[in-house]
């Protein structure tokens, strides 16, 4: 089955927004063992949209087509659909009960821009929107089926589950048994992996693949039928074996969350003090529900003052090393975790960019510390050629990790084979 995706919308085509969309579709497809062999973005524009289904449906099995069906005269999925097919737009007496019904349950006068929802081409068959007030639906043209989503993607996420998996796998019978196993590391380029694991033999039915998600590089094993899942644990641990240190988590898609589960099971509390983070190592945490039950408080203490009222550092401290220093960051974390009692807590102070550099400390220049009960660790890293963005990043994760490793038992600093470390 060769599944294609066509993204509508002239803001996406101009880079307005971001198409965060076709992203979570092909890897949420992947993981389901389909891979989508060609994305498209079409403009605003009719004859566009004609032209390229009725072009990619001449090559493709299924086509994903997202976006377009609002009510407003630049929404014009349907249409298009209907004239690439030769046919008219007709009412779909179903879906403007259910508009109907939706407005009179919210107490909202329906404007009657949003009829133009329940008009579909002719041979359309309704796809159900359980969230929202566009309607899908599915059409056939020559080789494809055209399976029409709405651009919002609260709405897509649930309509790709619900209706267009179910869809596709009873109509092209994709009933062989799949597993995926995602493996996350930190601090290895995508070529030094692919090099590492050149020689793995990889059991028959199973494939493998990279995907770069910054900070981390994403290992993706791929396992068709009952002997390639039967595989994949062996597998697994001989990776393990290869890189050591370089696996951070399995099956999660940041570090941020490996450590939410792991504080949440562990019954441990954090604070944070960031400097050149800014609150990410915070912000990401907060992103998951519960994180209140261990998250005890983030602190921005971008500024030396900052750093001396509020988290204790010495004066002296900063005068003799400076801000970005192993004794400023080891006295931010021991202050972070004191006011609170907290059983850990980070730190992070660094030189970011593009700017404020020196010889003895270039631009990305960061130094790290985690507080416990019993002591503090600490490592200066450096990230030099990197955006300021990404040096956040990396400050971030490399500090997620130092804690990972204290939960579990290991040493919280370990070398990276692309992130290199001051010596102490």
């Amino acid at each position: 089955m060769k599944l294609e995706m066509i993204c509508t919308g002239e803001e996406v085509l101009s880079g307005q927004i971001v198409d965060t969309n076709a992203a979570w579709f092909a890897d949420t497809m992947m993981d389901e063992g389909i891979e989508v062999a060609r994305r498209i973005t079409v403009g605003d524009r009719l004859e566009d949209l004609v032209e390229v289904f009725r072009e990619r449906s001449l090559h493709a099995d299924v086509i994903l087509v997202n976006g377009g069906l609002g009510p407003t005269t630049d929404d014009l999925s349907a249409q298009a659909m209907a004239e690439a097919k030769g046919e008219p737009l007709v009412e779909n007496t179903e879906w403007r009960q259910r508009l109907e019904d939706w407005f009179s349950k919210h107490n909202r006068v329906m404007a009657r821009s949003n009829l133009k929802q329940a008009m579909l081409p002719e041979s359309a068959v309704m796809v159900d929107n359980p969230v929202g007030t566009a309607c899908g639906f599915r059409v056939k043209l020559n080789r494809a089926w055209l399976f029409f989503t709405p651009g919002v993607p609260f709405e897509l996420k649930h309509m790709i589950p619900e209706q267009f998996i179910p869809f596709i796998k009873q109509e092209f019978q994709l009933d062989t048994a799949t597993k995926v196993k995602k493996l996350l590391t930190l601090g290895q380029g995508e070529s030094m992996l692919q090099d590492k694991l050149s020689e793995l033999e990889l059991p028959e039915g199973v494939t493998l693949g990279y995907r770069s998600s910054m900070p981390y590089i994403e290992i993706k094993l791929f396992a068709r039928g009952e002997a390639a899942i039967a595989a994949l644990d062996a597998l697994v641990g001989k990776i393990h074996s290869i890189l050591g240190t370089g696996v951070v988590a399995e099956d999660k898609p940041s570090l941020a969350e490996e450590l939410h589960h792991l504080l949440l099971a562990k019954g441990k509390t954090l604070s944070a003090a960031e400097s050149c983070t800014g609150g990410m190592l915070t912000s990401q945490l907060v992103a998951f529900p519960g994180s209140s039950a261990y998250l005890m408080q983030g602190l921005v203490t971008y500024s030396n003052e900052a750093k001396v009222k509020i988290l204790g550092v010495k004066p002296q401290t900063l005068d003799d090393f400076g801000a970005v220093s192993i004794e400023t960051v080891e006295e931010m974390a021991a202050g972070a975790r004191a006011l609170l009692d907290s059983d850990y807590a980070l730190s992070t102070s660094g030189i970011a960019g593009p700017d404020g550099g020196t010889d003895a400390k270039p631009v990305g220049t960061v130094a790290i510390a985690l507080a416990t009960r019993y002591g503090v660790y600490s490592q200066m890293i450096k990230l030099p050629r990197r955006s300021r963005e990404l040096v956040r990043q990396l400050s971030s994760a490399v500090a997620y990790d130092m804690l990972r490793r204290e939960l579990l038992g290991e040493a919280p600093i370990v070398d990276y084979d692309s992130i290199g470390r001051f010596a102490k």
